[in-house]
């Protein structure tokens, strides 16, 4: 039978996903999954300020919506109420968070895991920026 659910992104706990050293800062992607069903996923993402996600695609149609600050996708500026939608298997990247960071919402319409695009591209990305992935939290 179908459902009404309500969800209240307070009652959700944050997890720390992907973190990054940039010299003496650390920088992290923190998401709150509001909905997660093999049919659809909510997810609130923080990308804290200078964050850089490698070019990668998604194994579902993929939506992201900029509720706050600002990030890079593909040299385009995203800002707040910019909507970005990818077909599945469509990549985009690489997605660097602005001086503020980016706050966005993110559906999936099936599975959220990540492709990578071109991992060795990204290391030397990573490289040139002197940007050291760490583990997470």
């Amino acid at each position: 039978m179908a459902s009404l659910r309500f969800v209240h992104i307070d009652d959700v706990p944050a997890r720390e996903v992907k973190a990054q050293q940039h010299g003496e800062r650390r920088a992290a992607i923190t998401l709150r999954f509001l909905e997660q069903t093999p049919r659809q996923v909510f997810i609130h993402t923080r990308y804290d300020p200078g964050i850089v996600v490698e070019r990668h695609g998604h194994r579902s149609d993929h939506a992201i919506f900029i509720l706050d600050g600002l990030v890079s996708i593909d040299d385009v500026a995203c800002t707040r109420g910019m909507l970005v939608i990818l077909e599945q298997g469509a990549e985009f990247g690489p997605l660097v968070a602005g001086p503020e960071g980016a706050e966005l919402l993110e559906f999936y319409a099936g599975d959220p895991a990540p492709v990578p695009a071109d991992p060795a591209a990204f290391a030397r990305l990573l490289e040139e920026r002197g940007i050291t992935p760490v583990e997470t939290r």
